[in-house]
């Protein structure tokens, strides 16, 4: 008799959960698109998957046009050691992601 009542308890408090999680949910939706804040949200998820431009990468690297392929090493490098000790690692694959991007510039250019 009470393992039934327990069970009753549980179904019914579960239910009234749920709805109650759903419900603020969707509250919650409501306010980020009157606010704005889910546009935003989904531009930024876009803005950062997309990949590094040549000219962000030079700049990530500090490094000109005119630049050697050992110069843009060298940077490398130095920058990605810096950061690996100690430093950031969101700056590491930063330059990391730059040098990839000037690699396929660089092999482009070669062939």
């Amino acid at each position: 008799m009470a393992a039934k009542l327990l069970a009753n308890l549980l179904v019914m408090g579960s239910g009234i959960l749920g709805r109650a999680v759903f419900q603020a949910y969707r509250k919650a939706l409501e306010n980020a698109n009157k606010t704005g804040v889910a546009q935003e949200t989904v531009k930024n998820v876009f803005k950062s998957s997309r990949a590094m431009t040549e000219q962000e990468a030079r700049q990530v690297l500090g490094v000109t046009e005119h630049s050697s392929w050992d110069e843009i090493m060298q940077k490398y490098n130095s920058m990605f050691e810096r950061n690996a000790s100690g430093g950031s690692f969101y700056l590491q694959s930063k330059v990391h992601r730059a040098k990839e991007c000037l690699e396929t510039v660089y092999k482009q250019t070669s062939d």
